[in-house]
């Protein structure tokens, strides 16, 4: 499964900036073919998308594509229009109920299979971007074994302020249950990566930082960002510090000599550690060597 810290949407009709975006350093480019590209230009737009797919899966590049919704009526030409055998993920935006995932999941089958790809290849991203699917965000996140990613909308202005009614602000406060909502859904869905879009102001990196950390305490896994510019400190923020790694080995150290004496339990750094926290330091310390591979392959 590939890792994602930082998703950074482009848009899917201009192919120069699909090449350019790579060397933002994004886990994942999302090719827009819905809000980022004018009606009319949408229909030439798929094979350009279908191209930029293959291209950015030569070059070892993880991306996905956020197609446009059913009401649109365009759902099913993009589907068509972008399948190929390097495609493996589509963002479904204006998700409501389980049969939209139910539905999705149909249409991707019949594509896989026209095109001889294996039946699940192509993963599924859930957008939480209307009331509905903000409720119902569990049932439809386990609807469908291809969901992988489930993105809360939770910025300025948007669908999702519009449809909740929020008045969004730099703190979050507004959004809080909507995040930990998310994250509960997510969790207990199996689905591996709950993530947001919560920040859109391309100047004020500072608060793009505070507001990725109190993403990150809340146990999102990264964010979906709008310039190349928040990348880096996304990937930076969603990503174990060394001070995290220190501590997570010691806490494993800490308890091999708790064990080779017979304990089952023991104090390091003032707190009381025991079994579900080894899990826990296991787990931080498997993302880290993650990382490194990811950044040496």
């Amino acid at each position: 499964m590939h890792l994602v810290r930082s998703s950074l949407f482009v848009p899917g009709h201009k192919p120069d900036w699909v090449a350019k975006a790579r060397a933002a350093g994004a886990d994942e480019l999302i090719l827009d073919l819905e809000d980022a590209v004018p009606d009319d230009q949408k229909t030439a737009a798929r094979p350009l998308v279908r191209d930029s797919v293959k291209a950015l899966h030569a070059a070892g590049q993880y991306c996905s594509v956020r197609i446009n919704g059913y009401a649109t009526g365009r759902t099913l030409d993009d589907l068509e229009g972008i399948a190929c055998a390097e495609l493996r993920a589509v963002m479904l935006p204006k998700v409501e109920r389980v049969e939209d995932l139910v539905a999705l999941d149909t249409l991707l089958t019949q594509l896989e299979r026209r095109h001889g790809i294996a039946d699940g290849t192509i993963k599924t991203t859930l957008l939480l971007e209307t009331a509905g699917a903000m409720r119902n965000a569990y049932d439809i996140a386990r609807a469908c074994p291809r969901v992988h990613q489930l993105v809360l909308a939770a910025g300025p202005g948007g669908d999702a302020a519009r449809a909740v009614g929020y008045q969004w602000t730099k703190g979050g406060e507004e959004t809080l249950y909507l995040r930990s909502r998310a994250v509960l859904d997510a969790r207990a869905a199996g689905v591996p990566y709950p993530m947001i879009s919560s920040w859109w102001d391309i100047r004020d990196l500072d608060g793009l930082r505070a507001d990725a950390l109190r993403n990150r305490r809340l146990g999102l896994r990264g964010m979906c960002v709008m310039h190349p510019s928040h990348v880096a400190i996304v990937n930076e923020v969603f990503s174990p510090s060394e001070a995290e790694i220190a501590h997570a080995r010691g806490v494993l150290a800490a308890m091999a000599a708790a064990e080779a004496e017979g304990r089952a339990a023991v104090i390091y750094e003032g707190d009381m550690v025991d079994y579900a926290m080894v899990a826990t330091a296991r787990e931080l310390i498997a993302l880290a060597e993650s990382l490194d591979a990811a950044r040496a392959s």
